[in-house]
């Protein structure tokens, strides 16, 4: 293990080396030869004109909420299953503001802990929530695959929502406690899947095929992930052997292919000052923020200093670093 002072000089040395490169016309980043990954960034195929909701009351195992599905389908008022298990969302994540502002809780749950299309935010740093807000409204923070809806949401989202609505959601989110959300399982072979509304689900019936050099996170019970219960979680099927390589790249950098995450985001990767948590987060998510920051699609406060981590990143490398990181504890 580095040592602080020995930490900080490889990443100015790395620093260095990545400015020297780009200034000399050169390629600096792995990523330049490789196209985003279609099982990291899932577009939902369009599937024409959709049947109208069922007004029939749905229920959800340890609730007794009732909710239709018409109901479910509001983007304006959160279903909210478990109320207690959660401090009171205030308006603009129950409700948002139409026409321009969605509920934040519809997409990141009462629970702050989303799905694989979108980002975690329980427990992050307030002030890091605000600074990344102001990323998407300004431009610096886009994604590699910008039509995605769910980034492209987020845009638009972040144009209209004003100072007050965003200090309120990221004080409610960074109040939550994180808790354990994705299973990860290594195995040569994974269900075979179908994009179920931007992300993937095991199909029906169950069928195995190899996995191959990529992340599969599915719903635990794509049933209760689709009434948007938020105590319904996720399985990550990884390689073999990711959990052992992700960790040495996380704790070690590698021999020089990256540099350990806990200078920055603190020695149980929970984070630290204003730098968020890395562990146990969703590793599709996780895969889509470092090639994001390899292309520099991403941008905005503090992410400079995560150029040098980045660069020499294959996606190999990626895969298994998101892998690690979605096994350890929130």
């Amino acid at each position: 293990m580095l040592t602080q002072a020995r930490i900080a000089i490889a990443l100015a040395l790395t620093v260095a080396s990545l400015t020297a490169q780009q200034t000399l016309g050169e390629p600096a980043l792995a990523s330049q030869q490789q196209q985003p990954p279609p099982w990291a960034y899932v577009a939902n195929p369009s599937s024409g004109t959709a049947d109208p909701p069922s007004d029939a009351p749905q229920h959800v195992p340890g609730s007794k909420q009732t909710y239709t599905l018409k109901q479910i389908a509001d983007l304006y008022n959160v279903p909210d299953w478990h109320p207690n298990g959660h401090a009171p969302m205030p308006p603009v994540v129950a409700h948002g503001r139409k026409p321009e502002v969605f509920a934040c809780g519809y997409c990141h749950l009462p629970n702050g802990l989303g799905r694989p299309e979108n980002a975690s935010l329980a427990g992050l740093p307030k002030d890091y929530i605000v600074q990344q807000m102001a990323a998407l409204q300004n431009g610096a923070r886009k994604s590699a695959m910008p039509d995605l809806l769910p980034a492209k949401n987020m845009v638009l989202l972040s144009a209209h929502a004003n100072t007050q609505e965003v200090a309120a959601a990221a004080t409610y989110f960074a109040g939550l406690k994180p808790k354990p959300w994705i299973r990860v399982v290594e195995t040569a072979s994974a269900p075979k899947a179908h994009i179920a509304g931007w992300m993937l689900a095991a199909d029906t019936p169950a069928a195995t095929e190899p996995i191959g050099n990529r992340i599969l996170e599915v719903p635990e019970n794509l049933d209760l992930t689709e009434l948007r219960d938020d105590a319904s979680s996720f399985v990550a099927y990884v390689p073999p052997g990711s959990l052992k390589r992700g960790k040495l790249l996380v704790e070690s950098g590698g021999d020089g292919v990256t540099l350990p995450c806990a200078m920055c985001h603190g020695n149980d990767l929970r984070g630290k000052d204003n730098v968020p948590s890395i562990a146990g987060r969703s590793p599709s998510y996780i895969v889509r923020q470092l090639y994001d920051l390899q292309i520099g699609s991403r941008g905005g406060a503090a992410t400079d200093q995560m150029q040098a981590p980045v660069m020499k990143l294959t996606m190999d490398d990626i895969i298994v670093i998101a892998a690690y990181l979605a096994s350890c504890k929130p």
